[in-house]
């Protein structure tokens, strides 16, 4: 029997080329239900004690005689497996590399970065806050009661404990004045949230950057040379300027910035709705009551404030018309800038 087993694994195995013949081949003979499995139920059939410990001996020398040849066997193929795996995987050293694609500003981005560069060069520091603010810093201190109409200008989104996510960069401004004392100017860039729908004009989610500068003797026409020079440094020196009344709760006067249309270069398109000017940004004289709810006495100090929007700049700048275009990743618009 031991001649005979041992004789037809080795006429088996000398057949084996792959792992997988091997592990079939591994089975027949040392599974669950292999021929050595077999052999050692038939132990129990043999009644001599001496012959049946002589058969145990015997089958176990079978087994073990299989489970060695098996073993060199398998690390043979195994390595001849990696070999091949390592000539199908090697390198070439003379084929060209492959371009390492540096990563780029996102066009909002650099935006944001060329409006705040210039009002720093006009002597504004920046001043953040948070994104989730009170109803106080984002409302109430603004001259916007819980009663006021204007609130509805915001499609404000809630959140538990009477906290929201701000809709404007406003509180900055209301958190900068209790902080700091006149005379003072700065910028407060940041993210701001509202229950807008998501399409060419709108984004729930946008950014925003307001100024604020309060001193003794500041007026109207301080805010609007300021404006103007920003259009000018952001759309191009010919760049002309339009100023009209308008309100804001929190500004008396306010107005609005209209510039030259930067698709039609003044000349009237559909952009423009054939008036040659495009709305830029809001602003206005800080309302006295906005001065009394942080401390600063308004008839000592008088200051001016204003608004825009990024992406409303990138907009008009680059002649973009819809708003999601900045948002859905598309590096084909976006390796433009």
């Amino acid at each position: 029997m031991d001649k005979d087993v041992i004789e037809k694994f080795n006429k088996e195995i000398s057949k084996v080329k792959t792992l997988e013949e091997l592990e079939v081949m591994k089975n027949r003979y040392l599974g669950k239900k292999g021929l050595i499995k077999n052999l050692m139920e038939n132990i129990k059939n043999i009644s001599d004690v001496e012959q049946k410990r002589e058969y145990g001996v015997r089958i176990n020398t079978i087994k073990k005689e299989i489970e060695e040849k098996i073993k060199i066997i398998e690390k043979k193929l195994r390595e001849e497996f990696e070999n091949k795996k390592l000539l199908k995987e090697k390198i070439d050293e003379t084929l060209p590399g492959y371009p390492f694609m540096l990563g780029k500003k996102h066009i909002l981005t650099k935006v944001e970065e060329e409006i705040i560069d210039i009002f720093l060069k006009m002597g504004f520091s920046i001043f953040e806050g948070p994104e989730i603010e009170t109803d106080y810093y984002n409302f109430e201190a603004l001259n916007i009661p819980k009663y006021h109409p204007a609130r509805d200008m915001w499609d404000t989104l809630f959140l538990p404990n009477g906290l929201l996510l701000r809709t404007h960069t406003s509180p900055v401004q209301i958190r900068a004045m209790e902080k700091l004392k006149p005379p003072f100017k700065l910028i407060a860039p940041g993210r701001c949230y509202r229950r807008d729908p998501f399409d060419a004009t709108h984004s729930p989610i946008f950014y925003q950057i307001e100024g604020l500068m309060i001193d003794r003797e500041t007026s109207l026409s301080d805010l609007m040379g300021i404006l103007d020079l920003f259009a000018k440094r952001i759309f191009g020196e010919e760049t002309k300027t339009q100023f009209y009344l308008s309100y804001f709760p929190f500004v008396e006067p306010g107005i609005e910035m209209a510039a030259t249309c930067s698709v039609c270069k003044g000349k009237g398109c559909s952009v423009c709705k054939y008036t040659g000017f495009v709305e830029i940004l809001g602003a206005g004289m800080v309302h006295p009551k906005v001065l009394s709810n942080v401390g600063i006495d308004p008839e000592i100090w008088q200051g001016f404030a204003f608004g825009l929007g990024v992406e409303r700049v990138a907009m008009i700048k680059y002649g973009i018309s819809d708003i999601r275009l900045f948002y859905e990743n598309d590096i084909r618009f976006l390796s433009q800038f």
